[in-house]
């Protein structure tokens, strides 16, 4: 479950660009599946300056818990605040319901950073 269009780091964070400069930030299957049932999510603050690969955000299980990293520098616009009450929304559709929040970046040249879809799915088959 790798989707198409969007780009990804590896500490498996996924992003979506959206209009201009605004990208929806959330963690990718592999994550998820990972840490099997998420209980809790600690989110960034709207407004918080976050800096590309700053832990920015917290998902807990009744596995582990596991720090988020902002996979762009920007300001935080969104956050998705359903995940507060319903964490289980990122089990059950993270690449949906389950984002974590949209920023503003302010970097465009860190795009080229990321990961497309298949230089993702290559990472995940060398750490199987």
């Amino acid at each position: 479950m790798i989707p198409d269009g969007l780009h990804y780091t590896k500490t498996h964070e996924w992003v979506r660009r959206e209009e201009g400069t605004r990208a929806t930030v959330g963690i990718a299957h592999h994550a998820q599946a990972e840490l099997k049932d998420i209980v809790f999510v600690e989110l960034p603050t709207v407004g918080k300056t976050l800096t590309a690969g700053q832990a920015c955000a917290v998902v807990e299980s009744v596995k582990a818990a596991f720090d988020i990293y902002a996979p762009l520098s920007g300001t935080v616009v969104t956050v998705n605040q359903a995940l507060v009450t319903t964490p289980q929304l990122i089990n059950q559709d993270c690449y949906g319901q389950g984002w974590f929040f949209v920023l503003e970046a302010s970097q465009p040249a860190e795009w080229e950073k990321l990961l497309p879809s298949s230089a993702y799915a290559a990472l995940l088959a060398t750490t199987r």
